[in-house]
């Protein structure tokens, strides 16, 4: 089947394996030129969150080796964004381009917390991928955090607080 024949949609929206099958059917296609940038959790607990994204956003498009005529940007515009640039609110739901690279970010998440699973066993990254539900939290407390862990991820902030 081509990716033509399949509905790219807000990484989101799809199940993991539908997933899967289109991140590898985007890779093998000449035509789509594409990149990931990965913000370490120390780099992140120093610029915080937001930043670390827009980081990310202008290595990634640095990555793909061309000077882009627009790049658009799931949500607002970013100040100082070193190219051309539109922020579209929801663009995964709106935007092919947003949607496909929605894929591609997730997709290598995910890929990284598997691995990170089979390093630090017993937090169950493979499972919940690193967002905080309730597993993750049980885990952060029986366990500490790991060096994957952001300092500045509430949880284990709090963890680090010395108890009066």
């Amino acid at each position: 089947m081509c990716i033509r024949d399949r509905v790219i949609n807000d990484s989101k929206k799809l199940s993991e394996k539908k997933r899967e099958a289109l991140y590898d059917e985007l890779c093998d296609n000449q035509d789509i030129r594409w990149a990931v940038s990965l913000v370490e959790a120390d780099e992140v607990d120093e610029v915080n969150v937001l930043k670390a994204t827009h980081l990310g956003m202008a290595r990634a498009v640095k990555a793909l080796g061309v000077t882009p005529g627009m790049c658009l940007i799931d949500g607002l515009a970013v100040p100082n964004f070193p190219y051309p640039h539109t922020g579209i609110v929801k663009g995964d739901s709106k935007s092919l381009s947003i949607a496909t690279a929605s894929i591609f970010a997730k997709v290598t998440r995910d890929r990284i917390m598997r691995e990170a699973a089979v390093r630090y066993p017993g937090y169950g990254f493979e499972k919940h991928k690193g967002y905080g539900t309730k597993a993750h939290l049980e885990a952060l407390r029986t366990l500490g955090p790991c060096p994957i862990h952001r300092r500045s991820f509430q949880p284990v902030a709090q963890l680090c607080l010395p108890l009066k």
